[in-house]
């Protein structure tokens, strides 16, 4: 637990410098006991000051609690939004899924208090407010890939708190376990996201024995039948998908191969242009030599 070092408690600190080093030991006692189990009396304790300090300060521990919190959601959120800032989608879900995982590594003290208590002293500062906040910002993304795939961008919102959910779901499993890696744990998160968004059913539905478990069953050979032709059509729906999919990426390397001939061409006409420009100095600079070489000759004569 940290406590007050020697030299700081030879000197009195400024108003800031105190108030940091409050918000340093509440981080630390919260990550640790929770809200309810921490109090003022050991908050000031820690500090060495007496509790009016820390009243002077927050108002209580509710207040110096919602700075806390306010603190690590505006970290968090800054972290997975720059990843949000992205031009390609996948990289945008990668760069996300690492910026919580890298969150968690770095600020595990902070990532405990966000999921542990959810103490309403924190206004909206709960982790399912800020999932919340978070599947806001995918949700759009979601929208323009909905859009441009041809499924309905009305549903993004609800695909984007399930993402949310199982990125966040895996980072609170990840945050006691540590191994995998936080890289290694991305690429797993992204796989299983990216490559489930790739084959996307656009109209999903249950499978007949699932929807017959809720309502009269119906005789087995019928359900079996049409499983097996529910099952074919997923099969055949997976493989046009793929077959999109493929047909994109190949296009996408084409659009890449063009803009790499275009850079080389321009380069090379650039480059031209220099020599040209290089030609056009060099017989200035001999035109002016000459031309002083004459103005000598005139004036000797």
């Amino acid at each position: 637990m940290e406590t007050v070092t020697e030299p700081q408690s030879r000197r009195r600190m400024s108003g800031a410098e105190r108030r940091e080093q409050l918000v340093r030991i509440s981080r630390a006692l919260f990550a640790e006991k929770g809200f309810d189990g921490t109090s003022i009396e050991e908050i000031a304790a820690t500090a060495q000051v007496s509790k009016p300090v820390v009243y002077e300060h927050f108002g209580g521990k509710e207040g110096v609690y919602a700075v806390v919190v306010d603190r690590e959601m505006q970290k968090l959120l800054g972290m997975i939004t720059d990843g949000l800032a992205a031009a390609h989608s996948l990289v945008k879900l990668e760069r996300a899924a690492l910026g919580l995982l890298r969150y968690i590594e770095e600020s595990s003290e902070g990532f405990r208090i966000l999921i542990r208590d959810s103490h309403a002293a924190s206004g909206t500062g709960t982790f399912a407010s800020l999932i919340s906040e978070i599947a806001s910002q995918v949700e759009d993304v979601l929208a323009d890939e909905f859009a441009a795939r041809g499924y309905d961008p009305k549903l993004a919102p609800m695909y984007a708190q399930m993402l949310v959910g199982m990125v966040a779901l895996t980072g609170q499993w990840w945050l006691d376990v540590r191994k995998p890696g936080r890289e290694e744990v991305a690429a797993h998160l992204v796989n299983l996201a990216w490559n489930g968004l790739t084959g996307l059913d656009p109209n999903p539905s249950l499978t007949t024995r699932t929807r017959g478990a809720a309502t009269a069953a119906k005789p087995r050979a019928t359900s079996e039948k049409e499983l097996r032709e529910f099952e074919k059509a997923r099969e055949r729906e997976l493989k046009e998908a793929e077959k999109v999919r493929q047909r994109e990426l190949k296009e996408a390397e084409k659009a890449r191969v063009r803009e790499l001939k275009e850079r080389e061409r321009l380069l090379k006409e650039a480059e031209k242009a220099h020599e040209r420009e290089e030609k056009i100095r060099q017989r200035e600079a001999k035109l002016a030599e000459r031309a002083a070489r004459l103005e000598q000759v005139d004036h000797s004569e």
